[in-house]
């Protein structure tokens, strides 16, 4: 995809949609949550390392994942994220706000 076609995270989105991502997926680790973020944006967000790991400690000192060592698909050792109660509680606030916010874009927008 173009430069010119790829989308910046907005501030703020980084967290739900990494605690949205593992809701949706079960544990897995940041490469898959990077993968699975260029997937189903079409190729529009492409997370670097330096972006998307910064979010998954923050998310970590807060409580809202946990984090144990694993193995991949490829038998590499790798930090798995999994949400956890605080987590859960969290995401379905920020999709709240989420929604709230995209319902009055929607009307200024008309």
């Amino acid at each position: 995809m173009p430069n010119d076609a790829r989308a910046g995270v907005l501030q703020g989105t980084l967290d739900l949609m990494i605690l949205q991502t593992l809701a949706a997926m079960g544990p897995q680790h940041g490469y898959a949550i990077a993968a699975r973020l260029e997937q189903v944006s079409d190729g529009a967000l492409q997370l670097n390392m330096g972006t998307l790991y910064p979010g998954l400690v923050r998310l970590e000192a807060r409580g809202r994942i946990a984090a144990k060592w694993a193995q991949t698909e490829s038998n590499r050792r790798a930090r798995f994220y999994d949400l956890t109660a605080r987590g859960r509680r969290q995401l379905a606030k920020e999709r709240s706000a989420w929604a709230r916010i995209t319902g009055i874009m929607a009307r200024v927008l008309e």
